[in-house]
């Protein structure tokens, strides 16, 4: 992955840092405790938003959740019937001694529960294909939407907290996607047919059943409320730990960790966060313990003040049946049951909007470089580069980080950019690879604009070498075939060979079947830049981009590597950004940037009599050259006099 050097990245955060809380001493100063951001609790407006785009989600399902539905309905109409055929064995069957009677009501009821069963199972199979078929859209939605997102998003967003959206959040959601929609039609459909069926068999002793919803409605919906403040929190909390895991669990991180001495301040930091998300857990498992201590008591005192209320209604000479009393209190079993779980699933709903809220952050987070309709490929590109009148300044710096750009570099000629930390070169870079868009002038590929490209045309035409190379856990062909998946094992070695890298990976005991490691932390600097670089001539792009591609190269391999990108140079457009100024001297054209301006133009020699900025550069860069000769030769750097 690419990153800004850290002294052209703005400190602007897109979304708060996720971090630890400080370990010990001034926490101003603690390098683990991040900036702390209130984030508001969403309003009602926007939950109503978000729910709604819930629901459209389902929408291409409209036809199996149409069949679900009915499946809820006949579910709901079976279990109803049960109470009836109960009471015409307690009032008819029973005391009249019709054992037929009693048996063809016992088969009803035993049906009844066959068919409901059935109806059940069904209903899981298809709601669960529903529920897997809209988390896979989401995920696929969030992750092709991050895959679009321009490199300063992820310049300002810490890896793990964007781990923690797509596994956490998407994942919690699994439960709520593929089984409480259906729960919820279905304990709704359950209550309001048992409601039917209980006034109709009497509404008297139906209202003291009811008296029960209000308060349980008004609690319901306060319990659920909290719990979305704090699954929110929990959520945030359960991310800034993703975050401490990814950083300090990777190679780099352990290295770093071990070296530095701070094991314990880390251990102790992942301690906190984890006692935080544990707290938060008991929290959200305990909101409303008490309400809902209230009104479960209240549903188990309704059956007994329902016998009370029978009795004394048949005291005074009321028509009803002791079967009617019967089945109307199972039938209060059946609506309690259903209520409460109705009642539950409303919660895990408020809560789980938490989640949705989060996942749609990042999906309503507009790319900042996007591509144009009717973007155009170039179908034989020549490689001809130009910045014309080019100025950019990255979100939230106090000034442009280039200013008034203009370099035309002719097809198959090389340029070299060089200039001081800070001036901007790796700016122009990321400008021509379009990882970021000019905020004014034109980035110009065969006079055509970049923001006028397809993506796939620009990445065709451009391949980019950086410093920091980035290689998968995979095998070393495996990291070669991702810039050309069809590629040859003959291709390979040939791209191998030209960047210095196939004798090293041939005495490999696996050769080119060598796994890299994270990051191909088996490999030295060198060697990973030489396999970035041999990865970027396989796809034979007409423009080469290095950016400070040979950095990490001892003198004698750099030397032996420029001999050979200077070979593979020809007919090639290639730019090279660099320190060390020895890479740069066979360039057609030498551009030097000051504080993202152009101050100098031409060639080595000629911008050496000048005696300029480029020879100020120059006569800097002399002194490391010669320790990095000295070196090479078996003389201690300390010995050499610049």
């Amino acid at each position: 992955m690419l990153r800004l050097p850290h002294h052209e990245v703005p400190s602007a955060s897109l979304t708060p840092t996720p971090g630890g809380p400080p370990v010990r001493g001034d926490p101003a100063k603690d390098p683990f405790r991040p900036d702390r951001h209130t984030r508001q609790v969403p309003s009602t407006a926007t939950s109503r938003e978000d729910a709604r785009r819930v629901l459209r989600l389902f929408r291409p399902h409209v036809r199996t959740l149409s069949a679900v539905g009915a499946l809820i309905a006949l579910s709901a109409l079976a279990g109803v019937a049960a109470p009836f055929l109960l009471r015409e064995i307690v009032d008819v069957a029973l005391p009249t001694g019709d054992l037929r009677l009693l048996g063809w009501l016992v088969a009803g009821l035993l049906g009844i529960a066959a068919a409901t069963t059935a109806l059940d199972v069904v209903q899981g199979l298809l709601t669960t294909r529903v529920g897997q078929a809209v988390m896979h859209r989401l995920r696929v939605a969030l992750y092709s939407h991050l895959q679009r997102m321009s490199l300063g998003f992820f310049a300002r967003t810490r890896t793990g907290e964007v781990q923690s959206r797509i596994a956490n959040d998407v994942g919690a959601m699994q439960t709520v996607v593929t089984s409480t929609g259906a729960d919820l039609v279905s304990n709704l459909a359950t209550v309001v047919v048992t409601s039917v069926a209980m006034l109709a068999l009497d509404w008297r002793l139906a209202l003291v059943s009811f008296a029960v919803l209000p308060s349980s409605v008004w609690l319901n919906r306060r319990v659920g409320r909290v719990r979305r403040r704090i699954t929110a929190e929990r959520q945030r909390q359960m991310a800034e730990m993703s975050a401490t895991v990814e950083e300090t669990l990777s190679v780099s991180g352990i290295h770093l960790t071990r070296t530095t001495g701070r094991t314990p301040e880390v251990v102790e930091r992942f301690t906190r966060q984890s006692d935080e998300v544990a707290g938060l857990e008991v929290r959200s498992e305990m909101a409303g313990r008490w309400q809902w201590s209230l009104i479960t008591l209240t549903m188990a005192a309704v059956p007994a003040l329902t016998y009370l209320l029978g009795g004394w209604l048949r005291g005074t000479g009321s028509a009803l049946t002791i079967g009617t009393l019967v089945a109307l209190v199972t039938l209060q079993a059946q609506l309690f049951r259903p209520l409460g779980a109705l009642l539950r699933i409303v919660v895990r709903l408020h809560a789980s909007m938490a989640l949705f809220t989060r996942v749609f952050e990042y999906l309503d987070t507009p790319p900042e470089v996007v591509e144009r309709p009717g973007a155009r490929t170039l179908p034989r590109p020549r490689g001809r580069v130009e910045f014309r009148g080019v100025s950019f300044g990255y979100p939230g710096a106090e000034a442009p980080t280039v200013t008034d750009v203009d370099v035309d570099v002719p097809a198959g000629t090389s340029l070299a950019v060089v200039g001081a930390t800070g001036s901007g070169k790796t700016t122009l870079g990321y400008l021509l690879a379009r990882l970021y868009d000019a905020d004014d002038g034109q980035v110009l590929l065969d006079g055509v604009d970049v923001r006028d490209l397809t993506a796939r045309s620009l990445s065709d035409t451009v391949g980019v070498v950086t410093q920091e190379t980035f290689l998968l856990h995979a095998s070393v062909a495996e990291n070669l075939r991702f810039a050309k998946p069809d590629a040859t094992d003959a291709e390979l070695e040939r791209a191998a060979r030209a960047a210095q890298v196939h004798d090293l990976v041939a005495a490999l005991p696996q050769g080119y079947d060598t796994v890299v490691g994270e990051r191909g932390y088996r490999f030295s600097g060198g060697e990973k830049q030489r396999i970035a670089l041999a990865r970027t001539i396989l796809r034979d792009p007409p423009v080469l981009l290095l950016d400070e591609a040979t950095s990490a190269l001892d003198t004698r391999t750099e030397r032996a590597l420029s001999a050979a990108l200077a070979e593979l140079s020809a007919g090639r457009t290639t730019i090279t950004i660099a320190h060390r100024l020895s890479t740069v001297r066979s360039a057609d054209q030498v551009v030097v940037l000051d504080r993202g301006r152009v101050v100098e133009r031409g060639t080595h020699d000629e911008l050496l009599a000048r005696g300029g900025r480029y020879a100020e550069l120059v006569a800097a860069d002399g002194a490391r050259e010669v320790a990095g000769d000295a070196e090479d030769d078996g003389v201690p750097a300390q010995a050499v006099r610049p």
